[in-house]
């Protein structure tokens, strides 16, 4: 069997590793237990979870042992990295809470029964009630401080401030890798790239304390073509759960991804082959449209079913032409709205009301068949009465408008 280390590099996982020739060796010889650590800070995961998943995924698939760590330990703290200011904390029933919720979200790409079964871990299990002075004994005489200080997690935040409270993550989070080595004999650490000095302290903390192999290594994240981190959309976070961002909404965001990121989107985001992508993302005109279709639909098969998926392709079509009305995505909207522009905001189309009133002036807006020229229009009394109507933005954004 390939070693999942080469099909990881082909795909764009690999941002960086550690001590990479032995790890290849050793992944190409035996099964290895592996953890990707989740801090349970909401109650659904987010598409920057999605990278890491995915690389749990391939790797179980090949062989290996995926372990899923819930911070319900250090998600009372906070993890510093990439951050400005400190998290909110939270409490111990919305974390306990949060975990049931991410592992129902996860059993969609990892198995957690047969061989190499993936197994949940929390760390609250052992974290919660160490004690202090003996954590400090035995785990904090192999951290140096001056080494800290030069990580950069900790340099982002030392002008405006960083609590000792937060100072103790990098601990917390190394401490949780010799646990599950010492109970699973996990040898390697993933995570996102924002996590490399943690990682590395972890493995460091490992090869001084027990004298064993231990690995780390971080998966790219999933940026635009300016830099920034893809997963905003006008409603805020791509959440996987469908309540916190719909399967419609979702579908579109990766249906309307930049032209240059679909091969990448298509090699980190789906389990599609290589010579398959390579072939659909191989055109530069409109005939990419058809890949962003393939996109989209592979994503939101995989995190919503394929049911689902394709009801929002369904209703993708019908809102941007080529569909029936009855596919179209619909929303319901309060009776008691009287302006276009409200109702305009309400379904998602605009921002804020002056973005709203701006496309009924720029003429970008139509009520039924009616094309709505006034900032202030209210809808018509006869619309009301049949309960509702079809709203376009342009020739493309179409939606069916539901008052009750």
């Amino acid at each position: 069997m390939k070693n999942v280390l080469d099909v990881l590099k082909e795909r764009g996982f690999i941002k960086q590793t550690i001590y990479e020739d032995e790890l290849y060796k050793k992944l190409g010889e035996e099964s290895v237990a592996f953890y990707i650590g989740f801090d349970p800070t909401a109650d659904s995961l987010h598409i920057g979870h999605y990278i890491p998943i995915m690389a749990m995924a391939w790797m179980q698939k090949y062989g290996h042992k995926p372990i899923a760590l819930f911070g319900g330990g250090t998600g009372m703290i906070g993890d510093p990295s990439g951050r400005s200011d400190m998290r909110q904390m939270l409490t111990k029933e919305t974390i306990a809470h949060n975990i049931e919720c991410f592992k129902k979200q996860m059993s969609r790409f990892i198995r957690f029964d047969g061989e190499n079964a993936a197994v949940c871990a929390n760390n609250a299990d052992w974290l919660l009630n160490l004690n202090y002075v003996d954590f400090l004994r035995d785990i904090g005489v192999y951290f140096s401080v001056n080494k800290m200080l030069t990580a950069e997690c900790f340099k982002q935040r030392m002008e405006k401030g960083l609590t000792f409270l937060e100072f103790n993550y990098m601990l917390m989070q190394g401490y949780d890798f010799l646990y599950l080595n010492q109970k699973y004999g996990c040898a390697l650490e993933v995570g996102g790239d924002d996590q490399w000095s943690n990682m590395l302290a972890g493995v460091d903390l490992i090869r001084r304390k027990e004298r064993k192999s231990a690995f780390c290594l971080t998966c790219t994240l999933l940026l635009n073509s300016e830099g920034k981190k893809m997963g905003k959309t006008q409603k805020g976070a791509l959440w996987l759960d469908e309540n916190k961002c719909s399967v419609y909404d979702f579908y579109q965001y990766f249906r309307n991804v930049e032209d240059v990121k679909v091969e990448e989107c298509m090699r980190l985001l789906t389990f599609m082959d290589l010579d398959e992508i390579k072939e659909l993302t191989k055109y530069k005109d409109e005939r990419i449209n058809l890949a962003k279709e393939r996109l989209a639909f592979e994503i939101t098969k995989l995190v919503h079913g394929e049911e689902k998926a394709l009801e929002a392709a369904r209703q993708a079509k019908a809102a941007f032409g080529g569909g029936s009305a009855e596919d179209m995505p619909s929303f319901t909207v309060d009776k008691a709205t009287e302006l276009v522009s409200d109702a305009i905001v309400a379904c998602g189309l605009a921002k804020s009301k002056g973005e709203a009133k701006r496309l009924i002036e720029g003429g970008g807006v139509s009520l039924n068949d009616d094309k709505i020229t006034d900032p202030f229009a209210k809808i018509p009394d006869s619309v009301r009465e049949s309960g509702e109507f079809i709203l376009h933005k342009g020739k493309k954004a179409h939606v069916k408008v539901i008052l009750k």
